[in-house]
């Protein structure tokens, strides 16, 4: 008789998949459209608040695929760690997507109201289980206005956020994004004598002197409601009521809101604090080596978001939430 064969070791079984779900909920009368993606046994639920500009849900807009939302909600469902999984509610804008309402009307109170019904609604899917907001870009204000504001939030993470007021943004967008234009924009600027910072600098000042929620400039209508709030914002107040863990990330090469204001955030929140500045990442948290900035961006989104951004995310979450080893 032949010895039986000595029996494997035993191996976990493959994470299930995540379960996505069409859900829809109310804020103040406008219909919101949105993602559940469940998990079983979550050791939090997050709301995942999208960046600024006409994209919907995934971070999509029709001419450019961001994607950053999306691949967030994934990462926290399958993280590397299986054992930490976190379920997560991402939704379309005001007008965008499958939600009703008008986004060019939407001012940032509007938008604010929209994440807060977002976390009602999260929070009575799953009663009990910890409560976190994930922003990106602006959707990082309305993290922090959570986690500063309400009882409920357990933490925050904020991915290419500011730590100064929506003015103070622009006027650094200007400075960094203005001398990387193509050269041959350059030339044509030069051609017509037109000043491409200064026109910029009286677009925003256009903006801060309206009074209507919809202004036309430079031919494009603008919500202008939304910009108002958007230039006269500080964050800082709200960062420094903030006492849960926080989780900050900002690419290195990001040229829309500065690296540097990581440290700034640090500074203010009285929580926990992790801060990271990201290598060579951009806004949209790709590598942009030669760092361009939005010029380069149609060629960044071919490839996935950082999966080093999105390690810090879930590595983040289950030391904080996971479940605990040892005794």
């Amino acid at each position: 008789m032949t010895a039986p064969a000595p029996a494997s070791p035993a191996t976990p079984p493959p994470a299930a998949a995540p379960r996505e779900v069409q859900v829809r909920f109310d804020s103040d009368g406008i219909n919101l459209a949105g993602t559940l993606t469940d998990v079983a046994a979550p050791v939090a639920a997050v709301l995942v608040v999208t960046g600024s500009g006409k994209i919907d849900r995934d971070s999509n807009a029709r001419a450019i695929k961001v994607g950053v939302t999306k691949a967030v909600a994934r990462a926290l469902a399958q993280p590397e760690n299986s054992t930490a999984p976190a379920a997560s509610l991402r939704y379309d804008k005001r007008g965008i997507g499958a939600s009703s309402g008008d986004y060019r009307r939407a001012g940032m109170a509007d938008n604010l109201a929209d994440a807060r019904a977002g976390l009602d609604w999260l929070a009575g899917r799953l009663p009990g289980v910890p409560l976190l907001v994930a922003g990106h870009s602006e959707g990082t204000l309305y993290a922090a206005q959570l986690a500063a504001s309400d009882p409920r939030v357990a933490g925050a993470v904020l991915l290419s956020a500011p730590a100064r007021s929506g003015e103070r943004i622009i006027d650094y967008q200007i400075e960094t994004v203005v001398p990387r234009l193509p050269p041959v924009v350059k030339a044509i600027t030069r051609l017509i004598r037109y000043d491409v910072a200064r026109g910029q600098h009286k677009r925003v000042e256009r903006l801060k002197a309206s009074t209507g929620d919809v202004i036309r400039v430079g031919g494009v209508r603008a919500n202008a409601r939304w910009w108002r709030g958007f230039l006269s914002y500080d964050p800082s107040a709200d960062l420094a009521r903030i006492t849960v863990p926080v989780l900050a990330i900002t690419g290195g090469h990001d040229l829309q809101v500065p690296p540097e204001d990581v440290d700034a955030i640090g500074r203010l929140v009285r929580g926990p604090f992790e801060g990271h500045v990201a290598g060579d990442l951009s806004h949209l948290l790709r590598p942009d080596r030669e760092s361009v900035g939005p010029r380069g961006y149609r060629r960044e989104v071919r490839q996935p978001v950082s999966p080093e951004a999105l390690d810090l995310i879930t590595a983040w979450v289950s030391r904080h939430w996971g479940p605990r080893t040892g005794g």
